[in-house]
Parts: structure tokens; C-alpha cells; sequence
């Protein structure tokens, strides 16, 4: 047997059991004197179903450790996607935490934060001793949980949980003599494009225009008046925008010049709304189909795609991008 020591770098066994995702959690109670006391911790785990226990861990160096030690209860609060903001602040030491936050009522007097992914009030069972940490370990007296999608936390930043699929578009197994497969990311984009596009396309057409001219109507509702160059510069990735695209939409009575700065008309602005209604819709349709938790997971995939892609065309929502 091989007695020798091994010497581990804390800061690269941080960055390795970082690889571990986790849910993100704030745990509450109350100090001797009655004060309200939370932190933020992504080490809550589940012990056993029967009896109901669960365990979270908080560092002996913590101000919060002596409340947490001598309290009798406490309450553990899954974060969902729409509380990172919560977490951020829990995690911060001097500053009254629960400033504006309307509690609910509980099992105990701990503090009961509201809109949570699920929660979990206990009464301390356990604590042991955990090498620079203390161990804490609870009966849960009572639970919750809602449909919020819960924050995760992964390599040392927020993460969205999402479903893997392993389905195939096609049920075919033939093997074709092509380099093209369906999980060709570019087929992916362009045929997800083009399908959730189609549906759009019901609106656009009535007003007589093309895909191209439905991006100049939308650029112009986000942005109200831009010359042509600058119109090219925010339309770089569906080509090159002309005066014969304008002039067209001019004559529809949907885009107006003056003096070379073009506008939505009135009757613009009406169809430009039209638009962003039907594209809402789309998107409540394709949440309620795949789960909000996957809409938002794809929401900011795609938007790390265009940062990774972008040839530096400049933001449609930077107050800064036309200077």
C-alpha cells in the first residue's frame, strides 16, 4: 500500500468538481435575536425518502454559520430561472437581503421565500463536523413545488437544465451515399428557420411582401428612421438591401423617404405590430410544445451562435451602435 501524500491544488479541485452541475438554492432562518438570515448554496442534497432527511453544507469561515448552528429549523428554496438575481444577492455578505421580498408563511418562523422551483422546510436533525465546512442535515416537514424551471449552476456560472434527445426527423435507417445527415447543424438552423418562418409567412404575404422586406419592416420598427447604409449594415446576413426594396415598400404605402432616411408610414407601424404579435404567438406555441425551460435553453443557445458568428454588425438594441 501506497502511503505516500498526495498534494491537491484546492483551486484545481474547485474547477474539477465544478464540472458537477447543480441546482442552485438559497437556505434560510433565524438568528438568536429573531433576525432573518440566507445564503446562497449549491451543495443542498437529497439523504433519504424514508425518514424524509436532506443535507446542505456551509463554511466554518461563514457570519452565518452560528445562526444556522443554533436554529432548530431552517428552509431550503430551489431557485428557479427567473430568481438568478436572488441568488446573486444571497451570496453577498452585508446587506439586508430581504428587502422588498414578501415572505410567505410557514412551517417555522424561517423566513419563506416565495416563487420558488420547489421547497423544502426542515427541522434540523443532524450536524457533523465536514473539514472546513459544517454538515447540516434535516427532516423535511413539509414540501413544495411549482412548474418554474430551477437555475443550475455549472464550471463556475449559471446554467439553463434541458431535456437531451437522442429522436431522429427520420424513421428511415438507409444509409445514404451523402456527406449531409440530419444532424448537420447548418440543416438544423436553416430547416428550424425556415418552419417556424413559414408561419409568418401567412401574415407577411398579405401585405404583399417577401421574407427580405419583412426584415426591413422589423428593422425599422426597432429602429425608426436609417438611411440605406445604415440599413445594409444592420441587414448584412440577408444581403444586400437596395433602393428597389424600399421603393417597393414605398409603393405598398408600408415605408416612407425622406430625404434619403427611411421610416415606417402609419400603415407600416400597424403591419410591423401585426408582425410581432404573430411572432409571439409562434413562440408560445413552440414553449407550450417543447417546455419553457427548452425555449429559454434554446433562446440562449442561439444567441451564443450569433455572438460566435457575428462579423461585427452592429446591435439593433444598443443605444451606442449608430455612433
Amino acid at each position: 500500500m501506497n502511503n505516500k501524500t498526495v498534494q491537491i491544488d484546492p483551486k484545481a479541485l474547485r474547477q474539477a468538481l465544478g464540472a458537477y452541475t447543480t441546482g442552485v438554492t438559497i437556505i434560510t432562518t433565524r438568528s438568536a435575536n429573531g433576525e432573518p438570515v440566507g445564503i446562497t448554496a449549491n451543495s443542498f442534497s437529497s439523504v433519504s425518502l424514508d425518514p424524509p432527511l436532506v443535507l446542505w453544507s456551509l463554511a466554518r469561515s461563514a457570519h452565518s454559520l452560528a445562526a444556522f448552528s443554533q436554529s432548530s429549523h431552517w428552509n431550503v428554496h430551489v431557485l428557479s430561472m427567473e430568481q438568478e438575481d436572488l441568488s446573486n444577492r444571497f451570496a453577498k455578505a452585508g446587506e439586508n437581503k430581504f428587502a422588498g421580498i414578501d415572505l410567505d408563511v410557514g412551517i417555522s418562523d424561517s423566513p419563506l421565500l416565495p416563487r420558488c422551483s420547489a421547497r423544502f422546510q426542515c427541522k434540523k436533525a443532524f450536524e457533523y463536523d465536514g473539514g472546513d465546512h459544517i454538515i447540516f442535515v434535516g427532516e423535511v416537514l413539509g414540501f413544495d413545488r411549482s412548474e418554474r424551471p430551477s437555475l443550475a449552476y455549472s464550471a463556475g456560472n449559471y446554467a439553463i437544465p434541458t431535456k437531451k434527445t437522442n429522436a431522429k426527423l427520420s424513421k428511415s435507417t438507409a444509409q445514404h451515399n451523402s456527406p449531409y445527415s440530419e444532424d448537420l447543424l447548418g440543416y438544423l438552423l436553416g430547416r428550424a428557420h425556415y418552419q417556424m418562418l413559414a408561419r409568418m409567412k401567412v401574415i407577411y404575404t398579405k401585405y404583399g411582401i417577401n421574407e427580405s422586406d419583412f426584415f426591413i419592416i422589423a428593422t425599422l420598427m426597432i429602429r425608426s428612421q436609417l438611411n440605406l447604409i445604415e440599413l445594409n449594415k444592420y441587414l448584412h446576413y440577408i444581403g444586400e438591401v437596395n433602393k428597389e426594396n424600399l421603393l417597393k415598400l414605398s409603393q405598398l404605402g408600408l415605408v416612407q423617404n425622406i430625404n434619403e432616411m427611411f421610416s415606417l408610414t402609419s400603415e407600416g407601424v400597424v403591419a410591423g405590430r401585426e408582425f410581432v404579435k404573430a411572432a409571439n404567438e409562434i413562440e408560445t406555441y413552440l414553449s407550450e410544445n417543447i417546455g419553457e425551460t427548452d425555449t429559454i435553453a434554446m433562446k440562449s443557445l442561439l444567441k451564443r451562435v450569433i455572438l460566435a458568428t457575428d462579423p461585427g454588425l452592429p446591435s439593433l438594441w444598443d443605444d451606442s451602435s449608430n455612433e
